[in-house]
């Protein structure tokens, strides 16, 4: 995949966040700056979701820990388990926040 091709890709990605924290009433704040969206919820703590180019992987940080997200077959897969990128977001969002979230 070439480079334009991944940031296509994983813009596509971070508006789907974006748009379902919006629907979604969980007390969220999304902020997008390059690479990085913050989500910052309501007691003050965050979610990192990164988009590392060079290894072409969506990153997530989070109080649980560090988690590395490759495309395999259509899907983000987790390269060390075999976690989903979504399904892993919403469950950090959840135990985060304390509300329910879901993709």
């Amino acid at each position: 995949m070439t480079e334009s091709e991944f940031l296509e890709l994983t813009d596509a990605v971070f508006s789907r966040i974006e748009n379902t924290l919006d629907e979604s009433g969980l007390d969220a704040e999304p902020m997008r700056s390059g690479n990085v969206l913050e989500i910052e919820l309501a007691d003050g703590s965050k979610v990192i979701v990164n988009r590392h180019t060079f290894n072409q992987e969506l990153w997530i940080a989070a109080k649980s820990g560090g988690f590395h997200y490759r495309l395999q077959e259509g899907i983000w897969c987790n390269t060390r388990d075999k976690g989903e990128f979504f399904a892993d977001l919403a469950s950090a969002l959840t135990a985060q926040s304390g509300e329910p979230f879901a993709f």
